[in-house]
């Protein structure tokens, strides 16, 4: 896309409010970047692919600082990112090929979505908070298959739909295996580390990205993480989850008008 003034400032802008988000209610910047993106004039699988970079370069700075504080578990990211690496290639594979409607449909389904996912997450923090990490009760199927299911659900959508995955896979883990929050929060974050890497690939290698548009937004995402952790924890919890379904709902219409006018326009 061409820079100018304003849409340099608006991109960083963007990604600065994605990194907000991302920092304070754990999820990935997508929900935001993609509806912005195809404003600007992505075509879907563009805004999707550009996504996945602006999140790698948000994730990858934040799971370094937790390594660095020795809060990384690589060997329980390495087990939930292996069947993510597979699917976020696959969902890239699949975005590249479906018509530009039906990818922004897809879309719009999962922001729907999401406000349950959001929902349940806020019911499993406030479980996990009372617990203590791997309960003797423990989750009711195999570690293994656990991890299968919540790495392969994370990487399909950060490839398919340029997103992180957070939203879907931290409560995953505390359901299925049982982790404390801030093990399956830190863990989430280096997951999707990985999964960006493979859905980059994916899109890269199919010329769907926009490299400069991408690095402007993680820029962004960068300092607005910081803010998050700083300042925004200070804000009611149930203040800032009602205008986060209420972004939900309004960028899941507009990606149902988008679709609906870019089915329109190609009949």
């Amino acid at each position: 896309m061409p820079f100018d003034a304003v849409s340099f400032s608006l991109l960083l802008l963007t990604g600065l409010v994605s990194g907000i988000l991302a920092g304070f209610l754990g999820i990935g910047g997508g929900t935001l970047l993609v509806p912005v993106l195809v404003q600007f004039g992505f075509v879907p699988v563009e805004a999707t692919a550009t996504s996945s970079l602006a999140i790698l370069v948000t994730s990858s700075a934040g799971s370094l600082q937790n390594w660095r504080m020795g809060f990384l578990k690589i060997r329980q990211v390495l087990l939930l990112a292996g069947p993510a690496i597979v699917t976020a290639f696959l969902g890239a594979t699949i975005g590249g090929k479906l018509p530009p409607h039906l990818l922004l449909i897809g879309f719009g389904l999962l922001l729907l979505c999401n406000l349950y996912l959001v929902s349940l997450k806020k019911r499993v923090i406030r479980t996990a908070q009372f617990r203590e990490p791997r309960m003797a009760s423990g989750p009711a199927i195999s570690p293994l298959a656990a991890r299968l299911i919540a790495g392969s659900i994370a990487g399909l959508m950060a490839g398919l739909f340029g997103v992180g995955g957070g939203v879907i896979l931290v409560p995953l883990q505390i359901l299925l295996l049982g982790e404390d929050i801030k093990t399956a929060v830190r863990t989430s974050l280096g997951v999707i580390v990985i999964t960006s890497i493979s859905a980059c690939t994916g899109h890269m290698l199919q010329g769907n990205i926009d490299f400069p548009a991408g690095l402007l937004l993680g820029l962004g995402g960068l300092i607005g993480v910081q803010i998050s952790t700083r300042y925004l924890p200070k804000l009611s919890d149930q203040t800032v989850t009602q205008l986060f379904r209420i972004m939900l709902v309004v960028l899941a219409l507009y990606m149902f008008w988008q679709a609906l006018d870019i089915y329109q326009k190609g009949m």
